[in-house]
């Protein structure tokens, strides 16, 4: 995949989102302002998406049945996510992470900004990279941190105020690793392949990145969206949601679904790059994020992906003459998202033959 210079990020954002609506409870800035004809209605008036529920203790034993596989392909086939139970992690600690996710984002705005991402990268505080003078923003702040590999990890962008707040990252890490790799081996069991096929695509450590979401009350949800539709550059995507304010919706059959809330479950889907190694078996779902004029959401997304020296390929027995090779072999595909992203355009299309 020929390479390309990233754009040179322009100046970011004054303000916060979070400033923005506490200084007006009525108007938002044009940039905010989505140009999507399908952000006309509050989330309320959405079809709910029947997100089918798996079982990944189900799916982490030997002795489980063909059935299993079934249900997670046929999930996956056909919306491209799960809500994952009995993943390992109680309720009472995924609590803790929401806890100290909403103590971080209520500090007052010059603690939070000690942990300002700096310009051109993505790590640490604030709003995404502005790199279009036209590009539509998204009404969240967010708190982007490197978690694997632990010698890539940027501390000085994380917080230290609340002082939980290391420790239970780190641990949830540790966590999430295990549930990645149970998923990752079972999507290949669902496919009959080789358990590890898809986890060797990961190289010898499996990358993963944090993005902590909070999306502040918004005074014309009609207009603006938390964040506009995208498919995700990871190889899978573990959501934490906000336990009683939803807002994710997902494009399926051509149209938008309210994704639900279960409080205990990890909503997981696949990203690109499972696409692209199961040779469009499953597809990378679009999805946004829509506002809400009355509550603040937060929610914790946790990317896993390959490193980026790492190169990723269609699993050569799913090429055959009925299903023909779709994509090119590629490496560091995150960096082409971010660019690709922003101006509304689809990065899978650049990793097609």
């Amino acid at each position: 995949m020929a390479e390309s210079l990233p754009p040179i990020e322009l100046q970011p954002q004054a303000k916060t989102v979070q400033e923005l609506a506490a200084i007006s409870s009525k108007q938002v800035p044009e940039r905010y302002i989505s140009k999507d004809d399908n952000c006309e209605a509050p989330d309320a008036s959405f079809p709910v998406l029947d997100v089918p529920t798996i079982d990944l203790h189900l799916l982490a034993s030997s002795s489980t049945s063909e059935e299993e596989f079934d249900k997670l392909r046929s999930a996956l086939s056909s919306c491209g996510c799960i809500q994952a139970i009995n993943h390992g992690i109680t309720a009472a600690f995924l609590d803790k992470i929401r806890e100290v996710a909403q103590q971080f984002f209520a500090l007052p705005t010059e603690e939070k900004k000690k942990y300002s991402r700096e310009i051109g990268s993505i790590e640490g505080y604030g709003n995404d990279m502005i790199l279009w003078e036209h590009q539509v923003l998204d009404w969240t702040d967010r708190l982007y941190l490197k978690l694997k590999p632990e010698d890539k990890r940027t501390l000085k962008f994380w917080p230290e105020n609340p002082q939980p707040f290391r420790g239970i990252l780190h641990e949830y890490s540790m966590k999430l690793q295990v549930v990645a790799e149970v998923l990752l081996k079972a999507i290949a069991r669902s496919l009959n392949l080789e358990e590890n096929l898809f986890l060797n695509q990961h190289g010898d450590q499996m990358a993963m990145d944090a993005r902590f979401n909070y999306y502040p009350i918004c005074p014309r949800p009609e207009l603006v969206l938390g964040v506009k539709p995208h498919a995700d550059g990871s190889a899978i995507t573990i959501l934490l949601q906000d336990k009683q304010v939803g807002g994710l919706q997902l494009l399926k059959d051509d149209q938008w679904f309210s994704v639900p809330i279960i409080p205990q479950a990890l909503l997981i889907n696949v990203g690109d790059q499972i696409e692209i190694m199961s040779n469009g078996i499953f597809k990378s779902p679009l999805h946004r994020v829509v506002t809400n004029s009355e509550r603040e959401r937060i929610t914790l997304a946790v990317f896993c992906f390959p490193p980026p020296d790492q190169e990723i390929q269609p699993v050569e027995e799913l090429i055959n003459e009925a299903r023909p090779r779709l994509y090119k072999k590629v490496k560091d595909y995150p960096s082409l998202f971010f660019q690709y992203y922003q101006q509304g355009r689809k990065p899978i299309e650049a990793a097609l033959l």
